[in-house]
């Protein structure tokens, strides 16, 4: 067993991408960023496109540059990304198309149409994921009735993460845990909902084998090689859906009494669970079932997070307010509390042309005041996301049957003290902030697992917390948060 190796993660949000090199060795984790790039979405005639070749290249880029800075000695490749999203290959193994975005309007209507098909509750039955337009299905489904040639021609599916790591190494897999966020995949009999897809006249002949978190997809090709200067490095397969690469990493102790909210532009607000729960309160709930790492199971909600912050900071930054999101916190926290809340699920706040527009149309429908300008406008939003959180953690501890004591918020999100704050207070519990670079931590635990350096997720976890300062957050003025979170409920 290795003492020590290093590990290169390509780490793909959307809105960021970066190459991140870590090193565990005494029982720690080092880790340091090489490369960031950014990810922007291109918008050609009213359709919502990834530039996925540029991202490719800056992957390259940043291996390069890590070679050159940091030496060839690395011990695996891994790489996350985003959910839902895809390529399809042709028969000659070319792209056909560039990728869509998943905010793209093609999906609008199509979670409907597809009801009127199979029902709702049967679909659910088959995948036990959370119903959101953009989810790979509803992307499928929107190609199939439009008359797509794209389905025709396609003989592989491989959703982003897989069709980067098909680029590296020429090899085609499907990862477990992109693919069960896909609403493709049967938990219960642990392969593609096919009798589901076909029903809704979607091919299945392009769903290929689908491998789990740690398994070695094969060495980077000479192509790759030679443009790079990298020897044979092996590429492993992490949990490649971000949130599933987070939670391997969360900093928690024992397997039960605490949940994990990954922050970012989603949040996601979950417990780790030996097997998917699907039931009728699920459903009624909207919950997903995402895979894990090590056979488990993600829990959770998807919540439009930061998004909502990060699209009103551009609006503003248009109308001549450049603001940094430490300025903003610090603008809210001197506006009166609870004054306008919203619903960070609702639709109206996936893509619109104006986001501050949005929320206050959205109050205005809601017979409350809209925000006061931009300090008013941030506290909503995040006292907002607060009750949402506690919304979500409350159902959670009905369909497991399992009270929860502390919140682990991990990823870009937790640095946002006001937001950790707030969650501990509408929640009443204790929330631990940190590692900020969870995602690229469970990246890199989880190929070390799998070269045989450490032996478990608890392993890794240990190693987390001896690696990276975390922050408490204790609750403060329940009573106030309680008459907000009623206030909350009635919204929706």
């Amino acid at each position: 067993m290795p003492e020590s190796g290093r590990y290169l993660t390509f780490d793909l949000g959307a809105e960021s991408g970066r190459a991140v090199l870590g090193s565990i060795e005494d029982g720690k984790l080092d880790l340091k960023e090489t490369h960031r790039f950014p990810n922007e979405p291109q918008y050609l005639l009213g359709k919502y496109y990834w530039d996925t070749v540029r991202l490719f290249a800056e992957m390259k880029h940043g291996l390069t540059h890590t070679i050159k800075e940091h030496g060839p000695e690395i011990d695996g490749i891994g790489v996350d990304t985003w959910g839902v999203d895809f390529g399809l290959l042709d028969h000659n193994d070319e792209l056909i198309g560039m990728p869509r975005h998943y905010r793209d309007a093609r999906t609008d209507e199509m979670m409907a149409r597809a009801f009127e098909i199979v029902p709702r509750y049967e679909i659910y039955q088959q995948t036990g994921i959370q119903f959101m337009q953009l989810n790979t299905l509803y992307q499928l489904l929107a190609m199939q009735v439009s008359g797509s040639p794209q389905l025709e021609q396609a003989k592989t599916f491989l959703t982003m993460p897989d069709l980067l790591n098909y680029w590296l190494t020429g090899e085609k897999v499907n990862e477990f845990t992109e693919a069960t966020t896909t609403q493709c995949f049967n938990p219960s009999t642990g392969d593609w909902a096919r009798p589901l897809m076909q029903k809704l006249g979607i091919p299945t002949d392009m769903f290929g084998k689908i491998i789990q978190p740690g398994t070695e997809i094969g060495s980077l090709h000479k192509f790759i090689q030679d443009e790079t200067g990298a020897g044979p490095i092996r590429v492993i397969a992490p949990a490649t859906h971000d949130t599933g690469s987070a939670v391997a990493a969360v900093p928690a102790e024992g397997k039960d009494g605490w949940a994990f909210i990954s922050c970012g532009t989603w949040s996601l607000i979950g417990v780790e669970w030996p097997e998917p729960i699907i039931s009728e309160q699920t459903l009624k709930f909207n919950l997903t079932n995402e895979g894990g790492v090590a056979g488990t199971y993600r829990v959770l909600r998807n919540v439009m997070g930061l998004w909502l912050l990060q699209r009103c900071r551009r609006s503003w930054e248009k109308a001549g307010y450049n603001y940094g999101y430490a300025d903003l916190a610090g603008m809210a926290d001197q506006a009166p509390a609870f004054k306008t809340l919203v619903d960070p699920d609702d639709n109206r706040f996936l893509n619109p042309p104006d986001m501050p527009d949005a929320i206050a149309a959205y109050c205005r429908g809601t017979g409350q005041m809209q925000p006061d300008g931009i300090a008013a406008t941030v506290r909503c939003i995040v006292e907002s996301l607060a009750l949402k959180y506690r919304q979500i953690v409350e159902m959670l501890e009905k369909v497991t049957g399992k009270p929860i004591h502390t919140i682990h918020m991990i990823g870009g999100g937790s640095q946002n003290k006001m937001l950790c704050q707030a969650a501990a207070n509408a929640t009443g519990r204790n929330v631990v902030a940190g590692p900020v670079e969870a995602t690229a931590a469970g990246n890199i635990l989880t190929q070390a697992i799998s070269v045989g350096q450490i032996s478990s997720v608890a392993e890794g976890r240990a190693i987390v917390r001896r690696s990276f300062e975390l922050e408490h957050y204790m609750p403060q003025a329940p009573e106030a948060w309680d008459g907000a979170y009623q206030k909350f409920l009635s919204l929706s």
